[in-house]
């Protein structure tokens, strides 16, 4: 899909945070005003494709006006260093006074996808890849389960993953008529939980969770579940799969004093490899599938980046189409909840917190472990050029 196989994730959440508070990422990690910085960094090193958000709260103005100049600087900057861009268009944060549960939700979403979809086919260049939801399974539980995000409701996280992916579908719809050869990557976190060894009693609810929950919403789009929604195998297109240490936890395990269960720990032999999990996905739907968000902390990154890479070599040497892999986020980040907390997560993080647009330190560790598996986009290309006569619409996946 794209000219490098890895990628680099901007983190572009918006929204109101569990303390009623207004959070724009973009802006939080200087990204709006270095963005032409930060796309020359990546061409220099050859990243030549990212993951950007569109902040529908700061485009859709209501009443049919729309403001694209907080897109226009990067579609120039990308142009400018040849990147190529995946536009997430809802990630988490909705124009103020939409109701997510009301019958306006998915026609207004639907709207504001077509505009979109067609500014970026007039004015951007490459592949025209949209996210339409990010992490609608996520945003269920953060938004409609547990309260961290507006809407902040509680005990309605099902109707909200029905009322994401009701929207998802009919923005994606409107993509295609603004955009016809519009690729969509839906993106979603790939989790996985281990029964505890002293709870045999649990073990039909961990199997429930591996082998239904975790894919529901992707199920709803592709219209296996819910197929009253509109979904189908065309309107899944490349699976994005989200995946980071925290993603494997024991069902039942008791939470620590940040609300967190504890996630596995890594020689836990209850824990499946990267590898295993992305092949399930892909035996599930067919199709392509793309590591849409992975990494670690600290000291931990550059082990990790080994570890996937070392993970979707093996993939990509079976045949399984991964199209890359998307470290997310590229850049250092504060805490959603708490913006003066910052997680080294990323290639980049800010000398100074205060001072995100200013100078940044490279993590070397991170940026050794990267070059010495650049092989990967040779092995990652000539897969491309053996399979470019495949129809994108031709898919495994049998619905019945």
């Amino acid at each position: 899909m794209f000219r490098s196989f890895f990628l680099a994730g901007f983190e572009g959440s918006t929204g109101y945070n569990r303390h009623g508070h207004w959070f724009d990422q973009v802006v939080a990690t200087g990204h709006d005003k270095t963005v032409n910085q930060d796309y020359r960094h990546l061409a220099e090193l050859d990243i030549h494709a990212a993951r950007e958000t569109v902040r529908w709260p700061l485009v859709d103005l209501g009443k049919g006006r729309y403001d694209f100049s907080t897109i226009a600087p990067f579609i120039e900057a990308a142009q400018r260093y040849n990147i190529e861009i995946i536009w997430d268009l809802f990630h988490y944060g909705y124009p103020h006074g939409l109701d997510l549960w009301s019958e306006e939700f998915p026609k207004r979403f639907a709207d504001y996808c077509y505009v979109v979809g067609r500014y970026i086919a007039q004015h951007g260049h490459g592949i025209r890849a949209f996210t339409p939801v990010n992490e609608p399974s996520f945003m269920a539980y953060a938004a409609g389960e547990a309260g961290l995000f507006a809407p902040h409701a509680t005990g309605r996280g099902w109707d909200l993953k029905v009322a994401l992916v009701r929207a998802a579908i009919q923005g994606i719809n409107a993509l295609w008529a603004a955009c016809p050869d519009a690729r969509i990557v839906n993106v979603d976190p790939l989790c996985r939980v281990a029964c505890p060894p002293n709870r045999p009693d649990l073990q039909d609810e961990a199997r429930d969770f591996n082998e239904r929950l975790v894919f529901q919403s992707w199920d709803m789009l592709c219209g296996r579940l819910l197929p009253e929604l509109g979904g189908s195998r065309a309107h899944l297109d490349v699976v994005g799969i989200n995946y980071y240490w925290t993603n494997q936890w024991e069902w039942g395990g008791s939470s620590g004093s940040n609300g967190v269960i504890p996630p596995l720990e890594e020689n836990d032999v209850r824990r499946w490899p990267l590898g295993d999990l992305v092949r399930s996905v892909w035996k599930r739907y067919g199709g392509e599938v793309l590591i849409t968000e992975t990494s670690h902390v600290g000291d931990h990154r550059s082990r990790w980046l080994r570890e996937v890479a070392q993970e979707s070599e093996a993939l990509l040497r079976t045949g399984i189409p991964l199209r890359g892999v998307c470290l997310y986020p590229i850049l250092g980040m504060p805490e959603w909840h708490d913006p003066d907390i910052w997680t080294p997560m990323g290639l980049w993080d800010p000398i100074c917190h205060r001072d995100p647009c200013g100078e940044r330190l490279i993590c070397e560790p991170m940026l050794e472990a990267l070059l010495s598996v650049r092989h990967i986009d040779e092995l990652h290309n000539g897969m491309l050029s053996r399979t470019a006569v495949h129809e994108r619409r031709e898919w495994s996946y049998d619905l019945t």
